[in-house]
């Protein structure tokens, strides 16, 4: 077949409108092993990303979105923006700062520049994540691998999370620093960086949960400081499904006055 002929090429693509690969969107969304409390209806995102991929995805405040970790080597760097008004955005420094704790885990929350929470943490089997150390970027993996361009064989996390916000009419500029899911670091007391990438026994897994209506952007690319010289990275599975908006005596929000106050200023907003 010559898929020179304009008719022969469309053939052949009509040809592969049935074909399922492991790393792609399902729709509509379907997974057989839902959360609990999550019906078939309320499935809103069933996808795998592939090795060195990206996604990026608009979502309403309740939505919870459970990230795994397949086969203990995929490494989710995190970009989120307010959906409603993108200059918003997640701020690294103040989800530290804010809650006395650089080390992401189960409770912590996703705090945005202007002291309202993105998104919260509300389980984690993972226990590995990274509010340090950013993204790699062309330069970085050049470096290492010979090769970082978004079309070569080894794709930068920079440049990932810059697709994934052009879907949404971001562009290069709005790319924030992220956190990244799933790989670790640990500060020394002598302030050198030790990091926690693995691989680890999979499958891992992180529930998040909007607090706002957000749009999240995610690459799936080795970490910065993976020590390994090859390009280690293996699928990705996201399930989002909608669910109630954070109620007054929920544990999250009120586990800090810190958390609290930042829970107070997104209710305020949506008190508009």
């Amino acid at each position: 077949m010559s898929l020179a002929d304009p008719k022969a090429a469309r053939e052949h693509a009509r040809a592969q409108g049935g074909t399922r690969v492991e790393t792609m969107p399902i729709l509509p969304p379907v997974a057989d092993d839902r959360p609990e409390g999550a019906a078939p209806g309320d499935l809103v995102w069933e996808e795998t990303v592939a090795p060195g991929g990206y996604t990026s995805r608009r979502l309403t405040r309740g939505t919870r979105l459970r990230l795994i970790d397949k086969a203990g080597d995929a490494c989710a760097s995190l970009n989120i923006f307010n959906a409603e008004m993108p200059t918003e955005r997640l701020n690294v420094a103040d989800t530290v700062k804010v809650q006395w704790n650089a080390y992401l885990g189960q409770g912590k929350l996703l705090l945005s520049d202007m002291g309202r929470v993105l998104a919260s943490m509300i389980a984690d089997t993972a226990g590995t994540h990274d509010t340090f150390c950013g993204v790699s970027n062309m330069a970085s993996n050049s470096r290492k691998y010979k090769e970082g361009r978004n079309s070569g064989a080894f794709p930068n996390g920079r440049d990932r999370l810059i697709l994934g916000a052009a879907k949404h009419g971001l562009t290069r500029r709005d790319v924030h620093p992220c956190v990244t899911l799933f790989k670790g670091v640990r500060i020394e007391a002598d302030g050198s960086i030790t990091p926690l990438v693995g691989p680890f026994k999979g499958p891992r897994e992180v529930i998040l949960r909007a607090e706002m209506d957000v749009i999240i952007v995610i690459a799936n690319c080795p970490h910065v400081l993976d020590p390994r010289p090859s390009y280690n990275s293996t699928a990705l599975r996201l399930t989002a499904w909608r669910g109630d908006v954070t109620p007054e005596n929920d544990p999250v929000r009120n586990a800090t006055p810190e958390g609290l106050r930042a829970y107070l200023n997104t209710e305020d907003y949506y008190r508009r």
